[in-house]
Formats: C-alpha cells, sequence, structure tokens
C-alpha cells in the first residue's frame, strides 16, 4: 500500500483491522471432539472451566472464568489456587472465583451454579456421562484424542477456539515457545538425551514400573525442551492411554533411558538404589534421576499455559543436573 495515499492508506487498515476482528469473532464455532461436536453459537461471556489447568487459557488471554477446579496436587499454601494462578489474578486485578471442588469427581451442582455460557475441559478425563451432564448446563469443549492426552498447545487451540480467540490462543503459544526456546538454548546439554517419565512408585512394591506414556503431556513436554523418548516408553505406548507399565524382571528393557524424572524424595532414590532389580537400572546407577516433590515445581512438570514460564528456568535446570551425569 506504499503508493497509496496516506489517508487511504489508513482507511485500508482499518478496514483489514475490522474484518480481521470479525472474522475472529465469527459464531456459531463448531468444534469436533472426542464425543462428537460442540457448537458454541454466541461468543461466550461467563466461562468455567472443570478438570486440570483449562481455567489457564482464558486467564493467560485476559478473562476470569466465573469458576474452576480447585488445584488438589501442589497447592503449597492450601488457598486452593497454584502460585502462576495467583499471579494472574493479581495481575489482572481481580479475585479469586467460586472454586470447584473436584476430590470426588466433578461437582456439577458447582458449575450450574456459575450459570456459565460454556465449559472448557480441553484437558481432562471426561467420561461420556460426565459429557453429557455438563452438556445439560453449557456447551462443553472436551478432548479430542484421549483423557488426560491433550497437550498444552492443543489445550490452548481448543480453549481458545471455542471463546472465539483462536489467533490469540495462537499468539500465546508462539510467545511460550519463544520463551523454552530461549531457556533450552542455555543448557545444551540436555538437547538429544533420552527422558522417561515415572509415575508415583511404590517404596513396598517395586515390581513394576509404571510410567507416563508418550501421550501423556509430560512426556510431550520433554520434547519441546530437547528431549527424546526411549524406545522402550514408545513400544510400551498404545493408543489413547496416558499412561503404561512394566516388570521390573524387565528393567533390561529401560537400558535407552538417559535420565529418569518421578515424584518422590530421597528416601524413595535410597529404596531403588538397593533394589536388586531397580538399582540395575543405568540412570540408577549414574544418579540421572530428577526427584520432584508434590509442589509448585513438581506440579508444573505438567505444563500448562501459566505454568511453563513460572517454572521453566527450574526445571530445566533440574533435568541439565540429571543430563550431566548420564552415560
Amino acid at each position: 500500500m506504499a503508493h497509496f495515499p496516506r489517508s487511504l492508506r489508513l482507511i485500508l487498515a482499518a478496514l483489514v483491522c475490522a474484518c480481521s476482528g470479525a472474522m475472529a469473532q465469527d459464531f456459531p464455532v463448531t468444534l469436533d471432539h472426542a464425543f462428537g461436536s460442540t457448537t458454541v453459537t454466541a461468543k461466550p461471556v461467563r466461562i468455567a472451566t472443570v478438570a486440570w489447568a483449562n481455567h489457564e487459557v482464558p486467564l493467560a488471554l485476559g478473562i476470569v472464568p466465573v469458576g474452576f477446579a480447585r488445584a488438589n496436587f501442589g497447592d503449597d499454601d492450601g488457598d486452593g489456587l497454584l502460585p502462576w494462578v495467583a499471579d494472574r489474578l493479581e495481575e489482572l486485578g481481580a479475585e479469586a472465583p467460586p472454586l470447584f471442588d473436584e476430590g470426588d469427581g466433578i461437582d456439577f451442582e458447582a458449575v450450574a451454579a456459575s450459570q456459565p455460557d460454556i465449559i472448557l475441559a480441553a484437558y481432562s478425563g471426561l467420561s461420556r456421562s460426565d459429557y453429557d451432564t455438563l452438556s445439560k448446563i453449557a456447551p462443553v469443549i472436551p478432548f479430542r484424542d484421549g483423557p488426560w492426552s491433550t497437550d498444552w498447545r492443543e489445550m490452548i487451540r481448543l480453549n481458545a477456539a471455542g471463546l472465539g480467540m483462536a489467533q490469540e490462543g495462537e499468539d500465546l503459544i508462539a510467545r511460550i515457545e519463544g520463551q523454552i526456546t530461549d531457556v533450552t538454548a542455555e543448557h545444551p546439554e540436555i538437547a538429544g538425551k533420552s527422558a522417561m517419565f515415572v509415575t508415583h512408585l511404590d517404596v513396598r512394591d517395586l515390581s513394576v514400573i509404571r510410567f507416563y506414556s508418550a501421550n501423556d503431556t509430560r512426556v510431550k513436554f520433554l520434547a519441546d525442551l530437547g528431549l527424546t523418548s526411549p524406545r522402550s516408553v514408545q513400544e510400551a505406548t498404545r493408543p489413547g492411554q496416558y499412561s503404561g507399565e512394566m516388570s521390573a524382571e524387565r528393567i533390561d528393557a529401560f537400558a535407552d533411558v538417559d535420565i529418569v524424572i518421578t515424584y518422590g524424595g530421597r528416601m524413595l532414590l535410597d529404596t531403588v538404589k538397593q533394589n536388586l532389580l531397580t538399582s540395575r537400572m543405568k540412570t540408577v546407577e549414574n544418579g540421572a534421576v530428577v526427584l520432584l516433590g508434590n509442589d509448585p515445581v513438581g506440579t508444573a512438570a505438567n505444563p500448562t499455559p501459566l505454568s511453563i514460564p513460572w517454572v521453566l528456568d527450574d526445571y530445566v535446570t533440574l533435568l541439565a543436573e540429571a543430563a550431566r551425569k548420564a552415560q
């Protein structure tokens, strides 16, 4: 438009902006998912979310939900809010809305009481029954592939699309990817190392090794950080399942694992080192183990839109320390 008069350029620019805004907010919006499809007929104003971290998408986009799930893991001060959520609410000058207690499952009455226009659940373990019940309250945006298998990018894309903010969602993804690139560039030692994320080990019974599969968002996040998924984990991954397991008698199958991440403390590691089977694992011998606790850092290993920037430096530092011990 450089050869057009300035007044005409301004008019054309205004028209482009107006059209872009209209396209971003066009409704109805229909999204396909695991239970069929959901149509949102008008731009939602009152937004409720269920399950883990879906509320972080509207918060990251500047919208305070009318209700979301109380944090049930990693909440170190007991207020039901993870620290990055509390920080974002403060940035927005907002109080926490009603928090749904999901200790025994979704609190459908509390969700209904929030009078939502939409219910976001892209990252969740919704059953068909849960979906049907929630759909009687408002349009629901659940997962596409399987329970608890939606990675952080897809969580943003699905939830943002339901809000009529697909482009804003893409911009958010790009910002987070830039932060990941900057931080991982400072720790080249982790690039190309293979990592396995073991679920909570039971020190009383180490006969079975349970781990998150290649479908799980924690494992996908490791790929974002430059790590690879070992063949043993890939081969044990089943469609639609976010975890797998293997008898400790087959511990040699994990010979291709450089780093192990798991939840637990020093006592757990000492027990693993003393066990006849698990002590044979290369990562245990090398001490290339990242131990996560029931705290914000441990919680943020499950990546979400607001937790990634909050924990990235600390998490990558832990992985780098383990990578230096790997052989």
